[in-house]
């Protein structure tokens, strides 16, 4: 997500902001859902109750408390392949399962700017607890994971990493390769929607919070970036790849404000609470910087090219009504052609879809996903 082309651009200023981001049938439990109101069926509002009656986690140290004591739950550090590059991951999965048993699983694609170890950890370890095995991993080029240079925010790779993420759970023994899904928060659901459309291995996409990494940056966080703003963005890339072609030190920019200090934009305070206080999930892997000349990439990427013709697997989309990135969910909705589903949280925005509103999304989840990737009848 970002304020860049509706705030900092402006100026272009080297002191621009951006805040990117992004079950079973038989063992979900049931959950009224009050419909909007709205002519679409499709369109829904969660109930205020219509919770997973799990305790709310809101920062990593009470995360991982939790997950230690949750013996129902088993947690793994893994390696993967992405071509030559080495990705690390965190494998969730039901503590006991049953011999020569084979589970759904899910690709859960952590937002711009963060790690395995936030809110894709969390959404993964929920999954996990409704019988999935739930794969969180770490970017190529970003925290844990290998690629060169660093830090660098490349939309193809950052797709290429749910396809490669995919092909590892493909040799699990304990994975049912027919039931195979992808969630993404933020950008992350910008990627794996992207990623879904043309690898049809993933049976069903859901995306949290969704956020178009190229119409986020060619807009704004709230659009309404001018065509001369978007070229001035461009020119300033374009500047800096000369200057690091002949020498320069390569330019970081933050993806979220340091600091709260002069930000009126609700959003990106909420952003700038979540990722940069210790007592919420500040990460040492997961530093607010990110390569200046990652822009171009960005501004060449459109998660949703593709989503009218070549998405045939179904699709949720989970946004909070408060959001200031929800175009991007209706966006999406409202160009996919096949099986589709808006789901909007009352009073949600962005970043309550990270941790605060993560037990009103997982009802939705649990039930999307235990419809999407029932066992076959065989």
């Amino acid at each position: 997500m970002t304020n860049r082309l509706t705030h900092a651009t402006r100026t272009l200023s080297a002191k621009r902001v951006l805040v990117l981001g992004v079950a079973l049938a038989s063992i979900a439990t049931p959950v009224a859902f009050a419909n909007s109101g709205s002519s679409n069926s499709d369109v829904t509002v969660t109930d205020d109750g219509a919770t997973t009656n799990q305790a709310t986690i809101t920062s990593l140290a009470d995360f991982e408390k939790t997950v230690r004591g949750d013996r129902t739950v088993a947690r793994k550090q893994v390696t993967f392949k992405n071509g030559e590059l080495d990705m690390a991951g965190v494998q969730f999965a039901p503590a006991k399962m049953k011999p020569g048993k084979k589970y759904p699983a899910v690709v859960v694609v952590h937002p711009a700017g963060g790690i395995k170890e936030q809110t894709a950890s969390l959404y993964a370890y929920r999954m996990a607890q409704q019988g999935y095995i739930a794969l969180a991993y770490d970017a190529s080029h970003q925290g844990e994971s290998e690629g060169q240079p660093r830090l660098l925010e490349d939309p193809a790779s950052r797709v290429e990493d749910v396809r490669s993420a995919v092909d590892y759970l493909t040799t699990l023994r304990t994975v049912d390769r027919e039931r195979i899904a992808a969630l993404g928060i933020c950008a992350g659901g910008g990627y794996a929607i992207n990623a879904t459309i043309t690898d049809h291995r993933i049976k069903a996409v859901a995306g949290v919070a969704t956020f178009n990494m190229g119409d986020g940056f060619r807009q704004g966080w709230r659009q309404g970036a001018t065509a001369e703003e978007q070229r001035a963005v461009l020119e300033d890339a374009a500047q800096e790849r000369t200057a690091v072609a002949n020498g320069a030190k390569p330019e970081m920019l933050p993806y979220v404000p340091d600091s709260v200090e002069g930000v009126t934009e609700p959003d990106m305070v909420e952003a700038s609470e979540y990722y940069r206080k210790a007592d919420r999930w500040k990460h040492e892997n997961s530093p607010n910087r990110y390569l200046k000349s990652s822009t171009d990439k960005i501004y060449a990427f459109d998660a949703f090219d593709g989503i009218g013709t070549l998405l045939t697997q179904p699709l949720l989309l989970i946004a909070g009504s408060d959001a200031g990135s929800k175009w991007h969910s209706d966006r999406a909705y409202k160009e996919a052609t096949g099986e589709k589903e808006l789901f909007v949280v009352p009073g949600g925005t962005h970043m309550s879809m990270y941790d605060k509103d993560v037990n009103k999304a997982m009802p939705k989840l649990v039930e999307f996903f235990g419809k999407q990737l029932k066992p076959s009848a065989k």
